[in-house]
């Protein structure tokens, strides 16, 4: 029996070599499949550089979307519109300026016509826009916080802290939300942070009902027991792990709510429930309905802006939804 000369290799030299094929065999590179692990030994530059070209991938799906453009095109208008409307309009919009009922068009200083009471009709659309994006932005803010917090409580402990909140959530949408609205700020005195409160208060529910399906389906995933392995904390799993990952859907329902905020404020002004120191699109409409006959401008003019404003929310909806959702992803790799 001969023995060949590798076989009489050095221990130390024969260590030495499956040492360096154990450095060298796939199973010791971390996985580039599996961006969510969370562990201590997997935040690598790899991962990260995933996570990036991902996000950068949906940015740039969203960019190309036609309908997200021209609703971010409309909306971005709208949002100047109303920045700037302290410079273009420094004065109150409620003011008589001019003589009631000029037609749009009819004197250059007052492009789209005053209503019957002398004021100027682009001044109060201007002014309003600040009004209903400021409403419908702070109550979404608030209906997101609230639902966000109560779902993602019930979805991620369950048991009987979810039975608990989920009929505490049935009890609010067995409640008709426009006339629970009413209600509250009739009893509140009519302004601005009355309404704004008010519409947060009752738009929470569909948020958490959204929040507590996300965190039920995904607390079992492999990422979060990984992480619950490792010794993390609930507030750590709930807000690092599992909630970065049920954004996509809260982020494109946060859109439509603000369309519906601007739609419940403007009903409630049109009702005469608004602030009436403050001028609005739902009260320029409300203010114009009794001379809709003859000079139909002065409803028609907000309520385009109404609903174009809507129209655009709702475009960039569609476009979050189409760059966010897992599956429209997929079908783009």
């Amino acid at each position: 029996m001969t023995l060949t000369q590798s076989s009489l290799a050095p221990p130390t030299r024969l260590a030495a070599r499956l040492s360096e094929q154990e450095d060298h065999s796939p199973a010791q590179e971390p996985s580039k499949d599996w961006p969510f692990l969370h562990a201590p030994d997997a935040r690598a530059k790899a991962t990260a550089a995933v996570t990036k070209a991902g996000l950068r991938r949906e940015i740039r799906i969203f960019l190309t979307n036609p309908n997200a453009i021209i609703g971010m095109l409309f909306l971005l208008t709208v949002v100047v519109m109303a920045l700037a409307a302290p410079v273009l309009y420094p004065g109150d919009p409620l003011e008589m300026v001019a003589r009631p009922f000029l037609w749009p068009g009819q004197n250059p200083d007052y492009p789209l016509g005053t209503d019957s009471m002398g004021r100027d009709v682009l001044a109060g659309i201007v002014h309003g826009a600040r009004i209903s994006l400021t409403v419908g932005i702070a109550a979404t803010l608030i209906g997101l916080t609230i639902g966000v917090l109560v779902g993602s409580v019930a979805g991620y402990f369950g048991g009987l802290i979810d039975d608990v909140l989920v009929k505490l959530i049935e009890i609010f949408q067995t409640l008709p939300s426009f006339v629970l609205l009413v209600v509250l700020v009739a009893i509140a005195q009519p302004n601005v942070l009355t309404v704004t409160f008010a519409i947060g208060i009752i738009s929470w529910p569909l948020v958490a009902r959204l929040t507590r399906a996300e965190f039920r389906a995904i607390r079992e995933k492999d990422y979060v027991l990984a992480a619950r392995s490792l010794g993390y904390g609930h507030l750590r799993i709930v807000f690092g792990e599992i909630l970065p990952n049920a954004l996509p859907p809260i982020i494109v329902t946060s859109s439509v709510m603000v369309a519906g905020a601007i739609l419940m404020e403007a009903a409630l002004s049109f009702m005469g429930l608004g602030d009436p120191n403050r001028v609005s699109w739902g009260s320029m409409i409300g203010a114009g309905r009794d001379v809709i006959r003859t000079a139909w401008y002065l409803t028609a003019l907000p309520g385009l802006a109404i609903v174009f404003t809507v129209i655009s929310l709702n475009l960039i909806s569609d476009g979050l939804n189409d760059a966010l959702n897992p599956r429209f992803s997929e079908e783009r790799r």
